[in-house]
This record gives C-alpha cells, structure tokens and sequence, in this order.
C-alpha cells in the first residue's frame, strides 16, 4: 500500500509531536530533579548553620566537622542497617547528656559494637583503633573525624588512657568496653579498671550501655554479617569516682558492670 504525500506530511507532524512532548517530559524530569537536589542542598545549609549556630553558642560539643560526618555516616549507613537489617531496638536514649565529656561504658561482643553504639547514643563516640589504619590515606582522615585514636599494640593502656583524655578534655564522648576485649555471650567476666580511672581522671560521668544480640551478627567462618535482631539498652547516668584509688576504681565499675548485665538480662 502506497502512503500518499498528505499522509507522510501527517505521520512525520505526529512523529516530531511526539519526540517535541518527550523532550518537554525529559526537560521536565530535569528540572525536578534540579529542584531536589537543590531542596537538598538547602537542607544540608540548614544542618550547617544550625550545628555552627550550636556549635558557637555552646562550646561543650565536638567540633562542626565530626558532627556533620557523624550524622552523614549515621543517617546514610549506620542507621538503616541498624533499623532494617538488624531490627534494632534503642531504649533510654533519653539518658544521653548530649553536650560535655562523657565515658560510654558497655559489653563488647562484636566488630560493629563501635559504630551502632555511637549511632544509638546519638552524638560521635571516639573509641581507640589499630594504629595501622592510621596509615591508610583517605582512611585515616576519614576515621579520625569520626572521633578515633590510633592505639600502638604493646602499649595500648598508657595510649588509650592519654589519648581518651584528650577527648574528653575537648568534651568528647570516649567508648570504653567494661571487658577490654570481646566475648562470645557480651557478658562481662573479667572487668578493667580503664573506664573508672579515665572517668576519674576526667571527672566525666559514666554511662552504661548495654548491647544485647551483636554476638550473632558473625558466624565462625564467614565474613558476612546476618539479619539478626539486635537490642540496645542505654543506663542512667552514674558519677564519676571521686579519686583513682583503687578500691573506689573497682567499685565504680563493678556498678558499671552489674548495670549493664542488668540491662543484658532484659533481652530484646
């Protein structure tokens, strides 16, 4: 069947109508998509100033650039893993002083115990880390800024002792697991006297967390974390010693200890 000149005429209007309307469409598209990033933009300079308008009106919090990379990792990372993945469950967030030192005391189970801590506790938490990743470019800016100190094996205690204080003078909130390494049941046999004596030294108070289910995350022999529900439970407050004697350590965190073991034995 031959198509007459009319009828071409006609086919090729309708053929650049249609490529006209879908270029409009994609300019379209475009233009919102400019639109949310924008909005999106807008909102981060909202973040900015308010955490700068924070940040000079009270000076007892980490500096502007830890907390914008915390609550970047948090929200885009941490968060979502937290919540979906892992099911997770926060009680007594409300426990958290959110500006000043503080010394976050809890069990310590598992490899992620660090970062789903400071997410549910709500502001960064520096805790110590291998001093090799140190020498990883990139790496070492970007761990630095969310709040950990490089501790050199064989002398870990007189480091991470120096380095926490540091923090805490800067009115960080420094990690200290009560164990000084993992368990397989996130009890707490064998407590260190660490914590106490940095909170003594400090003169921060502790706060005991419990993290309950994290001893699942990792089958032996497999690098691959599993959807397991895990729960974190967040203590009151609890003065720091009143002097870095012994027998005041020891009962400073063996209180630690039974409260966090309180908290455990609540489960999910």
């Amino acid at each position: 069947m031959r198509i007459g000149n009319s009828e071409l005429t006609s086919l090729l209007i309708t053929h650049y109508s249609l490529l006209i309307t879908h270029y409009s469409l994609l300019i379209t598209h475009y233009s919102l998509l400019i639109t949310h990033y924008s909005l999106l933009i807008t909102h981060y300079s909202l973040l900015i100033t308010h955490y700068s308008f924070s940040h000079f009106v009270s000076r007892n919090r980490e500096p502007l650039s830890n907390l914008i990379l915390y609550h970047t990792f948090k929200w885009s990372v941490v968060s979502p893993v937290f919540h979906t993945y892992l099911r997770g469950r926060i009680y007594g967030a409300e426990q958290v002083p959110q500006e000043g030192p503080l010394v976050v005391v809890s069990n310590h189970a598992n490899a992620l115990d660090p970062p789903l801590l400071s997410n549910c506790v709500g502001r960064p938490v520096a805790f110590m880390a291998k001093e090799e990743l140190f020498h990883v470019p990139l790496l070492k800016q970007a761990i630095k800024l969310y709040g950990a100190y490089p501790v050199k094996r064989g002398s870990a205690d007189r480091s991470a002792i120096r380095s926490a204080l540091e923090y805490l003078s800067g009115d960080w909130a420094v990690g200290l697991f009560v164990s000084g390494t993992r368990t397989t049941d996130g009890r707490i046999p064998d407590p260190k006297l660490g914590a106490a004596l940095i909170a003594a030294k400090a003169k921060a108070p502790l706060l005991p967390v419990s993290l309950w289910g994290t001893q699942a995350i990792f089958q032996k022999g497999s690098s691959l974390p599993r959807s397991v529900p895990v729960t974190v439970r967040i203590g009151q407050l609890i003065e720091a010693p009143t002097s870095t004697k012994r027998e005041e350590l020891e009962a400073s965190i063996q209180h630690c200890t039974a409260e966090i073991h309180r908290l455990h034995d609540l489960g999910r």
